[in-house]
Order: C-alpha cells, then sequence, then structure tokens
C-alpha cells in the first residue's frame, strides 16, 4: 500500500512539475492603439474615440485574426491624434500601433509585425485642375496638403517641401476642392476612401511618387518570441486567402 501511495505522489509531482514549467511562459498580452485611417482602421461611429467591437477596418480585422491565431491577448483602442499614440506605443513596454509606415529612421525603433497592405503616397488635385507633375521636385511651388505626423507629411518636410498639415487627412479633401489647397498628399486607398466619405469623387491622381507598406509596430521589448509568433501567424492568414478575403471586403 505504501508503494502505491508513493508511486501516487510521484505522479502528482510529475503533473505539478509540468504544469510549472509550462507557467514560465505566461500569456502574453498587448495594448494595441490606432487611428482613423480608413479604410484600414476607423470608429464605427467616425468619432475619434472607440474601443474593440466598436473599431473597423482592414487592418483591424487582420490584426485581430492575426493575434487570434498566435493565441496572443490584446485590447484594442482608438484614439487621437496620431503624435501621441505612436509615442505611447515607442516609450510603453506592452503597447503596440497600427498602421504605420515602416521607415529607415523608425526601424530600430520598433518590432515590426506585417506587411498589412499598401500605402501608395499620392498627389492628388481637383478633376478640373491644370496641374501635370512628372516629379516631386515640380511640386514645390504649389500648396500641399498633408496629414500632421504621417510619414507622407514627414517626408515632404524631410525634402523641404513645407506641406500644409492639418489633425484630420479627411480635412484635406474638403479644402483641395474648395481651393484652399493646390494637392493633396495623401495615401491610396485611404485618401480616395476618405474624400467619398465626404461625398468628393472625380480626383485625379497627378502624380505617384512612393509605393509603401504598412504594419503593426510593436514596443521594441516585445518579446521576440511573440513576434515570431504574429509574424507567423500573419503569414499563414496571408497564404489561407484570409487577407485577400478581409480587402475585398472594403474595396
Amino acid at each position: 500500500m505504501f508503494k502505491g501511495v508513493f508511486l501516487a505522489l510521484i505522479s502528482v509531482a510529475i503533473m505539478l512539475s509540468g504544469a510549472a514549467r509550462a507557467d514560465d511562459t505566461p500569456a502574453y498580452s498587448m495594448v494595441l492603439l490606432t487611428e482613423n485611417f480608413p479604410p484600414y482602421n476607423m470608429a464605427t461611429d467616425g468619432k475619434n474615440f472607440a474601443q474593440e467591437a466598436n473599431i473597423k477596418g482592414i487592418a483591424v480585422e487582420v490584426v485581430r485574426e492575426t493575434f487570434k491565431r498566435a493565441g496572443v491577448g490584446y485590447n484594442m483602442t482608438l484614439r487621437f491624434p496620431w503624435d501621441r499614440i505612436y509615442k505611447l506605443a515607442l516609450e510603453n513596454p506592452g503597447y503596440g500601433v497600427f498602421v504605420t509606415a515602416r521607415l529607415p529612421e523608425r526601424e530600430k525603433r520598433f518590432k515590426w509585425v506585417g506587411p498589412i497592405g499598401p500605402d501608395d503616397w499620392i498627389l492628388l488635385a481637383r478633376a478640373d485642375s491644370p496641374i501635370q507633375l512628372s516629379t516631386l521636385e515640380a511640386a514645390r511651388s504649389y500648396r500641399i496638403g498633408a496629414y500632421k505626423g504621417d510619414a507622407i507629411a514627414v517626408e515632404l518636410a524631410r525634402q523641404g517641401m513645407n506641406p500644409i498639415t492639418v489633425l484630420s487627412d479627411k480635412d484635406n479633401a474638403r479644402k483641395l476642392v474648395d481651393g484652399q489647397l493646390d494637392l493633396w498628399a495623401t495615401g491610396d486607398p485611404a485618401g480616395r476612401y476618405l474624400a467619398r466619405q465626404e461625398g468628393i469623387t472625380g480626383l485625379k491622381t497627378v502624380l505617384r511618387f512612393n509605393s509603401a507598406e504598412l504594419f503593426l509596430a510593436l514596443n521594441k521589448d516585445t518579446p521576440d518570441a511573440v513576434v515570431q509568433r504574429l509574424q507567423r501567424a500573419l503569414d499563414h492568414l496571408r497564404k489561407e486567402g484570409v487577407v485577400d478575403s478581409i480587402f475585398a471586403k472594403y474595396l
């Protein structure tokens, strides 16, 4: 009998030991921040604050499926302005921000998962505009609107273009048709989607000056194992056609 009890105790000890080892890698959870950047991320009511189910868009659905597939926990909040949520993700372990361009100057500031989708950089003009451009340099003399803190605005400023920035990119669509701007520097498809939301159609592309990819940027203290799990999950979703099907819902 003693032998049986002893063996039973050993079995329990082994089970507890296995459970302890499993707990050595606790479940990881992140705070995910985003902004109104249709059609990639947006509040269902169009406001500048939303949480969880009240956030929709291409990137939102891709990120949700990626975290679900990877088994990584999260809570998601849409806030304003971009500069603020970017800084929060940059400075706080366990935070991430999406979607953002993976620029050289940002490369070492974050760990990256993606790409989630494309974001070509274009200059839009009114349908009746006589402006014709073959290079970005040729646009230097025009009034160019851009979204404050966005990678496009940053790049234009770096090149000395002095863009006129606003806190909401859709405001540039209205300023363009009202004659306050000559050109609108924005992303494609984001710019056209925003313009349609404002009831504005017929804008024409006068220059396509960059092709970029958009990513999920994670605080640099995020464990490499978590980043790798997320990247593998996204890669599998893309191979299975899930990402394409999400895009097709919005575009």
